[in-house]
């Protein structure tokens, strides 16, 4: 996911999308655990996702 892309989104569609990557990460640390992961670039990519998420939802809070 682009930051440009994020930065379009409002503060709820962000929280909604950080629900569905922290949901995406409980199942990928669960498939790793079990030894089926097929995609392990996938691991990091959502965790960059989950932190530009974060960094752009606390600068749209910090502006209101």
């Amino acid at each position: 996911m682009k930051i440009d892309d994020i930065r379009g989104l409002t503060p709820d569609q962000l929280a909604e999308q950080l629900v569905n990557l922290k949901k995406e990460q409980f199942n990928l640390r669960f498939q790793k655990a079990t030894g089926q992961v097929e995609k392990t670039h996938r691991v990091g990519e959502v965790r960059k996702d989950i932190a530009r998420i974060r960094t752009v939802l606390r600068g749209k809070q910090a502006q209101a």
